[in-house]
């Protein structure tokens, strides 16, 4: 599923239920989070559709480096010869994408969320669990990257040590990655959440650094999975804390 203008200059792209982005500025492209291994077919489609072409990507830049988000990043490094940018704290992510902490097992998700099966069965189907690992990556900490765009590093680990949301300010958004989603891919339940312990490394902090989230003060809020917020961050933080950890 693809969505022009998002906001303005922002494309999202849906694959099995995760939102991925492309952030476009004077026609320079860059690819915020990389979706599935099959998301490759997508941007192909996305770039058709916008009147682009690959060489007009420049960068791609992840919030985290969990299984669903680097699908097709070292594809693009290597066919494009584009660098990949990711937290220095989720680096050894990017080399074992599905080794990731967790606070409950997973299985307790697969075996009790009926909710949740349909978009397990999405990944089981486009082998979402298999992607390529990434063989070099630039660090990043925080400031503003130096790619299309300009978005600024909102550090706000729990979902992984090293996750990051990004702030555009000049588009009054920011792409929180999994930090705030509003749909949780291991119950299937909607509106503005957390992800549940299966997937999360440290529910507690996650919740803690939502307050970065806020202070961005941006009015749409573009999450890892789910449909985009557009009734400020502030208020998508409040109700994510309400639901808490799960």
């Amino acid at each position: 599923m693809f969505q022009a203008n998002v906001v303005e200059g922002v494309h999202r792209i849906e694959d099995s239920y995760t939102n991925w982005y492309l952030l476009e500025e004077d026609g320079r492209l860059t690819v915020v989070d990389a979706g599935i291994p099959g998301s490759w077919a997508s941007l192909e489609a996305a770039l058709a559709e916008l009147g682009r072409s690959k060489d007009d990507i420049e960068a791609v830049v992840l919030t985290h480096a969990h299984f669903d988000h680097i699908g097709f990043a070292e594809k693009a490094r290597r066919q494009l010869g584009v660098p990949v940018w990711v937290h220095e704290n989720d680096v050894p992510l990017t080399r074992h994408p599905t080794q990731y902490s967790h606070e409950r097992p997973r299985s307790y998700y697969f075996a009790t969320q009926i909710r949740a099966m349909p978009i397990v069965a999405s990944f089981v189907r486009a082998r979402a669990f298999f992607p390529t690992p990434i063989k070099e990556v630039r660090r990043y900490e925080d400031g503003t990257l130096p790619v299309p765009g300009a978005p600024r590093v909102v550090f706000t680990p729990g979902h992984t040590l090293g996750h990051c949301a990004f702030h555009l300010p000049e588009r009054d958004a920011v792409i929180a990655g999994d930090a705030l989603v509003t749909l949780n891919p291991y119950r299937g339940t909607r509106g503005p959440q957390i992800v549940a312990g299966g997937a999360t490394a440290d529910s507690e902090r996650n919740l803690a650094s939502l307050d970065a989230l806020v202070q961005t003060g941006a009015t749409t809020l573009l999450p890892g999975h789910g449909e985009p917020w557009r009734d400020g961050v502030e208020s998508a933080v409040a109700k994510a804390r309400a639901v808490g950890a799960n």
